[in-house]
């Protein structure tokens, strides 16, 4: 899964990559921001594979995730006010701290995300809203995604009406489909016997 390192743009300076590892992990029954899948602890692969794309990165986090990040990555606490309203809030603390920048948003539950798709993903959608799509299932991977900073005011407006769903945000603004080159690029790995099977696959490639 070696690919290429692609060239930093004009596109990379108003843009922050966030790595969502909060939440529970109920089903994995383990914190899935730290499984391994190759070199390092996922949460760590992510942060160094935005790095080609982004200004700066910044693990989203819990409390208890803050204290056991290693000193080298920069991270950022959910906000107490957006507790319990899933990935939003990752994104909300993200927006309230850089209200001006657009974020790379990618959640840790996909292993077989590579740099040569968010090249292409970055590449054909631009600047603006936009989000890896299932065309099978017809649903945008909101932890797949791009929210530019012009997303901000319609997101805090969602808030203070509990609406709190990414999908049907990025449903309702029409954000740009990218239809991946690679359909397991969205394979969200949820359970501890996935995890054991997606490891086999990627150290078999």
């Amino acid at each position: 899964m070696t690919t290429s390192v692609p060239a930093k743009n004009d596109m990379n300076l108003n843009t922050f990559g966030l790595v969502v590892c909060g939440g529970s992990s109920s089903r994995m029954g383990t914190d899935k921001s730290m499984l391994q899948y190759f070199e390092k602890p996922q949460r760590y692969h992510i942060y160094d594979m935005l790095l080609h794309f982004c200004e700066k990165v910044f693990i989203s986090c819990n409390e208890v995730q803050a204290a056991t990040i290693d000193d080298r990555y920069h991270f950022i606490k959910d906000d107490h006010a957006f507790s319990n309203m899933g990935p939003m809030a990752a994104l909300l603390t993200a927006y309230n701290k850089f209200p001006k920048k657009n974020i790379l948003f990618i959640g840790c539950d996909y292993p077989f995300l590579t740099t040569a798709e968010l090249q292409n993903f970055l590449s054909s959608c631009g600047n603006g809203l936009s989000g890896f799509y299932n065309a099978e299932a017809r649903f945008y991977e909101p932890l797949l995604a791009l929210y530019p900073a012009s997303s901000a005011e319609e997101l805090n407006r969602l808030y203070e009406a509990k609406q709190f769903s990414l999908q049907h945000f990025l449903k309702d603004h029409n954000a740009i489909k990218y239809f991946p080159q690679d359909q397991n690029s969205m394979l969200s790995i949820d359970t501890h016997e996935a995890y054991i099977k997606a490891k086999e696959n990627i150290q078999e490639d």
